[in-house]
C-alpha cells in the first residue's frame, strides 16, 4: 500500500516544519517580547511601590499636621476658657461693687428718710399737743366756764400723754 508508505515521509516533513516554526516562534517571543513585558511589569511594580511609599509618607505627614493642629486647638480652647473664666470673674466683681454701692446709697437715703420721718413725727406730736392744749382750753371754757391758761392746758395734755 503506497498510501501508508507516504504517510511516514509526509508526516516527518510536516513534523519537522512544525517543530521549526514553533521553535522560531518560541525563541522569537521568548527573546524579543518577554523581556519587554517583564521590564514593563517591573517598571509598573516600581512605580506602584514608589506611589505606595509616597502615600505612606504623605499619610504620616498628614497625621503629624493633624496632631499639631489638634494640639493648637486644645491650647486655644484652654486659653479661651481661661479668658472666659477671667471675664466672668471680672464681671462678678464689678457687679458686686455696683450692688455694694447701691446698698450704701440706699442705706444713706433710708437714713435721711428715717431722720425726716422722725423730725416730721416730732413736729406732728408737738403740733398735736398744741392743738390738744387749745382744744382743752376751749373745752374747759365752754363746758365748765373756766378760763384756763394755755400753759396750764399744755401741762395737762403733757401729763395725760405721758401716762397714756
Amino acid at each position: 500500500m503506497p498510501q501508508i508508505a507516504q504517510i511516514a515521509a509526509t508526516y516527518a516533513s510536516q513534523i519537522f516544519w512544525l517543530l521549526l516554526t514553533f521553535g522560531i516562534l518560541y525563541f522569537g517571543i521568548g527573546k524579543g517580547m518577554v523581556p519587554k513585558i517583564v521590564s514593563n511589569v517591573d517598571s509598573r511594580e516600581g512605580r506602584i511601590a514608589g506611589d505606595l511609599a509616597a502615600a505612606v509618607a504623605a499619610r504620616a505627614q498628614a497625621d503629624t499636621v493633624q496632631a499639631n493642629w489638634q494640639a493648637e486647638m486644645d491650647a486655644a480652647r484652654t486659653a479661651a476658657q481661661a479668658e472666659t473664666a477671667a471675664a466672668a470673674k471680672r464681671a462678678a466683681t464689678a457687679f458686686e461693687q455696683q450692688v455694694h454701692a447701691a446698698d450704701a446709697e440706699l442705706a444713706e437715703r433710708l437714713g435721711h428718710h428715717d431722720l425726716a420721718v422722725a423730725n416730721a413725727k416730732a413736729e406732728a406730736l408737738s403740733n398735736l399737743q398744741g392743738v390738744a392744749a387749745e382744744a382743752a382750753q376751749q373745752l374747759a371754757a365752754k363746758v365748765a366756764g373756766l378760763q384756763v391758761s394755755l400753759d396750764a392746758a399744755t401741762d395737762a395734755v403733757r401729763r395725760t400723754t405721758a401716762h397714756g
